[in-house]
C-alpha cells in the first residue's frame, strides 16, 4: 500500500514538476556553442543517452501508464533529432550517432519507468489504472 498510497503520487508529481526544467537544461546543453568544461571530457554518447533517459523517465512517471504515452516517447525522440540539426547551426557537430544515443536513452528511460509503475500493482494485486 505504501507505493500506491503515499510514495507513487508524490513521485508522479515530482516527475511532472521536474520534466520542464530538465527539458530546458537538455536544450541548453545541446545548443550552447561551448559546453561547460565540467562535461566536455566525457564520452559524448553517454551524455546524450543520460539526458534523454532522464527526460523519458520523468515524462513516463508524470504521465503514468495511460494511452498516448507512445506519443510522448516519439516527441522526446523527435526533440533529440531537432536538437542535433540545430547543433550544426550553432557551430557544433551534428552527429546521427548522437540521435541513436538519444533514442536508446529515451526507450530505456520509458521502459524502466513503466517497469517501476507496474511493481505496485503486482505487490498489492490491484488492477487499478494509473
Amino acid at each position: 500500500m505504501f507505493f500506491q498510497g503515499k510514495f507513487l503520487p508524490w513521485l508522479r508529481r515530482a516527475g511532472l514538476w521536474l520534466f520542464w526544467p530538465a527539458v530546458a537544461v537538455v536544450v541548453w546543453g545541446q545548443l550552447t556553442p561551448q559546453p561547460p568544461s565540467l562535461v566536455e571530457n566525457h564520452w559524448d554518447k553517454a551524455q546524450h543517452f543520460t539526458a534523454y533517459f532522464g527526460l523519458s523517465l520523468l515524462a513516463t512517471l508524470a504521465w503514468g501508464r495511460r494511452r498516448g504515452l507512445i506519443w510522448i516517447l516519439l516527441a522526446i525522440i523527435a526533440m533529440g533529432a531537432v536538437m542535433e540539426v540545430l547543433q550544426g547551426m550553432v557551430g557544433r557537430d551534428a552527429d546521427w550517432l548522437d540521435e541513436v544515443a538519444n533514442s536508446l536513452g529515451a526507450l530505456t528511460g520509458m521502459g524502466l519507468a513503466l517497469a517501476y509503475l507496474a511493481i505496485p500493482r503486482r505487490l498489492v494485486g490491484g488492477a487499478k489504472r494509473d
